[in-house]
């Protein structure tokens, strides 16, 4: 099996690299890099997160030829989400299970103020008080300059999602949220269970928003053991 890691605003493919290391050498590990950053600083950013869904597809074939599942963190899980819907529309392979981390389910999807539009001063505010994106990158201001179009483009795929109604996934799904995360409540994460047929489960891991960066790396480590429980069923029918 495959796992496609989708990061957060802001968050690079760099994020998962140590998480192999806390899988079984039959589940491979495939963080996705977005676009305008790390070694795609020059490809242009999606103006929307249906836009970024159509970019991965012209490049994910090679991906989708075994079972996979798919990780986003906030941001990233919006991203896994309308991935997982054209999946299923178009009747390609979908994944087994969908891990939606730190992330209001889409229904609910609310984001406090928008602000991927505020002046260069207030936008860094604004991300010192998310707590994304490290201090000694917003003190940086040469580095900071080269940064701030990606992370307002990032930014704007979230102020801008506006879910659409469907039918519900077939997957599995597990929500994922931190117990000192108080941008998103229990019920925020529980109504994630609506948009499948499958099988659902929370996971409450210690941390904030941020959860994902704790050392350790307890999530790597619940998500591995998820896979590995997979019943064999439910990988078939994410293969249909």
């Amino acid at each position: 099996m495959r796992l496609l890691c989708f990061p957060y605003a802001g968050g690079t493919a760099s994020l998962f690299h140590s998480w192999q290391a806390h899988f079984p050498a039959d589940i491979q590990i495939c963080p996705v890099e977005l676009p305008a950053r790390a070694g795609r600083i020059n490809d242009p950013m999606p103006l929307s997160v249906a836009d970024l869904v159509e970019r991965f597809l012209e490049e994910a074939a090679p991906y989708l030829d075994r079972p996979f599942s798919v990780f986003g963190h906030s941001l990233g899980a919006l991203i896994a989400f309308e991935l997982a819907r054209v999946l299923k529309t178009r009747r390609m392979p979908s994944p087994v299970r969908l891990f939606a981390s730190a992330c209001h389910a889409p229904q609910v999807f609310r984001r406090p103020r928008p602000i991927h539009h505020l002046a260069d001063s207030d936008f860094v505010q604004a991300l010192r008080e998310i707590d994304g994106t490290p201090d000694e990158i917003l003190a940086h201001q040469e580095l900071l300059g080269v940064l701030l179009p990606m992370l307002r483009a990032d930014f704007r795929l979230a102020d801008t999602y506006r879910y659409m109604s469907g039918g519900p996934l077939a997957c599995a799904i597990t929500a994922v949220g931190g117990s000192e995360d108080h941008s998103i409540s229990r019920g925020d994460l529980v109504a994630w269970h609506s948009q499948t047929t499958g099988p659902f489960n929370l996971r409450i891991v210690k941390g904030t928003h941020f959860f994902l960066r704790s050392p350790g790396n307890k999530l790597a480590k619940m998500i591995a053991t998820l896979l590995t429980e997979q019943p064999s069923a439910e990988i078939k029918a994410g293969m249909k």
